[in-house]
């Protein structure tokens, strides 16, 4: 296996990379953003798209990607983590007029790259979701169905496929029935990062890599031994909170973790389907999910992992087990790949706040922005919350500025819920992935008693609602 502990993303564009100045004097802004990721990126974008008159720099402790935008799934998702639960009780033409916003995420992004010229493979291409391995998972399918109905989506949004539908565009062993949504789009994410950061650049952002941040408060910070001065600080740091302190008391660092076989012949394509650029999971609390690259490899991820007192991880070299997992995953639903080599094995760190949802906050009265706790569904999460930030540093009275995902007129400390101390994070953390590996293999055991495996499925939603209500789980 080729280059262990650097995503497939990042391996693709060393070549494209550019060495980026640190910080070597004070500086004088108007608007300070800390991490070169996704969110710090799109919010200097629009900041400068209705105010290119400000004094921006972006500070970046590693180099641009560094984190979850070069490592992440390559999914550009129409939808954010809660974002039923965030809407839910609104008037419907308010609901309606939110969704919109948030499923043309795709369409927004794409239009940024024809201008931009950004060429980031994008293909939007919808989501699969398959119900297979095990009958339950075609239950479950239905029931989120309902729900999904229930909250007022039509087929248009989400619809229901029987088998021979679902083969129509994907191959999967003991497949059940599947649904299908047009929101999303895959792309290469080491690109749209780089990508951005080049147009940011051209407009007069100034970038500093190895810069990292030494404090920061109200009206600045020290940036590698230097004062920063500036009326807005915009913490962008998602999954790597910790190095924000206090900020990683309230966001936590998970990992999300991947794997990427070698190329694959167009006959292996025919076998497997994707051939329109859709992204697929199947409805498991394993959280799987694939999608074809535009190399032609199977990228596939599964549920990643959890370090005592929320540490972020560096080392991403996967260990047997991990990569066991998730190859061993991918074999029960594409068992023709059983002789075809892993070429990479990768994770990024994630975050995670205690409600299980996002945030995008302005605090006016300190100059403070931020955004975070996207949960693994990042891509979209970031592009929202930097067009908000944005929107909100600037005081423009728009839809993105008044979503229920935003937070006004309360400090960062107000706002958002603390994460219990040590050790309980980690034994809540420990029992779930527990609980939900003892429910797949038990489901996935044809010959289990009927009796074991309604208890394994009791356990595994009372421990979803036992983290928290609003929850839902894979």
């Amino acid at each position: 296996m080729r280059s262990p502990a650097v995503s497939l993303w990042m391996d693709q564009v060393q070549h494209l990379n550019t060495v980026r100045p640190s910080v070597t004097q004070p500086l004088d802004l108007d608007v300070a953003i800390i991490g070169a990721g996704f969110t710090g990126l799109w919010t200097a974008w629009y900041l400068k798209q209705h105010a290119p008159r400000l004094r921006i720099a972006v500070f970046e402790a590693r180099g641009v990607g560094h984190g979850a935008s070069g490592r992440n799934g390559g999914w550009l998702l129409g939808r954010i983590l809660g974002m039923e639960q965030m809407l839910h009780g609104l008037p419907m033409d308010e609901k309606r007029a939110l969704l919109n916003v948030v499923q043309s995420i795709p369409d927004c992004v794409e239009q940024v790259l024809l201008q931009e010229d950004i060429d980031c493979g994008y293909r939007k291409g919808g989501v699969l979701t398959c119900a297979a391995r095990y009958p339950e998972q075609l239950r479950w399918l239905h029931e989120e169905l309902k729900a999904l109905y229930a909250f007022g989506y039509s087929e248009e949004d989400y619809r229901q496929l029987t088998v021979d539908e679902l083969s129509t565009r994907l191959h999967v062993a003991n497949a059940y029935g599947g649904m299908f949504t047009p929101h999303c789009a895959t792309i290469q994410p080491a690109r749209l990062v780089l990508g951005l950061a080049a147009s940011l650049e051209r407009r007069g952002v100034a970038i500093y890599e190895n810069s990292p941040v030494e404090h920061w408060s109200a009206g600045g910070m020290r940036v590698a031994g230097h004062p920063v001065t500036s009326r807005w600080v915009v913490p962008c740091v998602e999954g790597y909170a910790a190095e924000c302190p206090p900020l990683g008391r309230y966001q936590l660092a998970v990992q999300s973790l991947q794997i990427a076989t070698a190329p694959l012949s167009d006959a292996q394509w025919d076998e497997i389907g994707l051939h329109h650029g859709e992204a697929a999971h199947e409805c498991s609390h394993q959280v799987t999910y694939f999608h074809r690259s535009r190399d032609n490899r199977l990228v596939f991820g599964a549920r990643g992992s959890y370090r005592f007192g929320g540490r972020l991880r560096e080392d991403f070299q996967l260990s047997d087990g991990e990569l066991g997992l998730r190859r061993n995953l991918m074999l029960e639903l594409f068992p023709q790949l059983a002789e075809v080599p892993v070429d990479y094995g990768w994770g990024g760190n994630l975050g995670m706040t205690r409600h299980f949802r996002p945030y995008m906050l302005c605090d006016e009265r300190h100059g403070l922005a931020c955004a975070g706790g996207y949960g693994g569904e990042g891509v979209a999460a970031a592009y929202l919350a930097g067009r908000t930030l944005a929107d909100l540093i600037l005081e423009r009275d728009t839809l993105y500025a008044r979503a229920p995902w935003v937070v006004r007129g309360r400090s960062l400390f107000q706002a958002l819920r603390r994460w219990e101390p040590e050790p309980c994070r980690w034994l809540g953390y420990s029992a779930v992935s527990a609980v939900y590996s003892h429910e797949d293999a038990v489901l996935n055991n044809p010959h289990s008693a009927p009796w074991r495996r309604s208890l394994a499925r009791a356990l595994a939603s009372g421990v979803s609602h036992l983290v928290s209500p609003d929850f839902k789980a894979g």
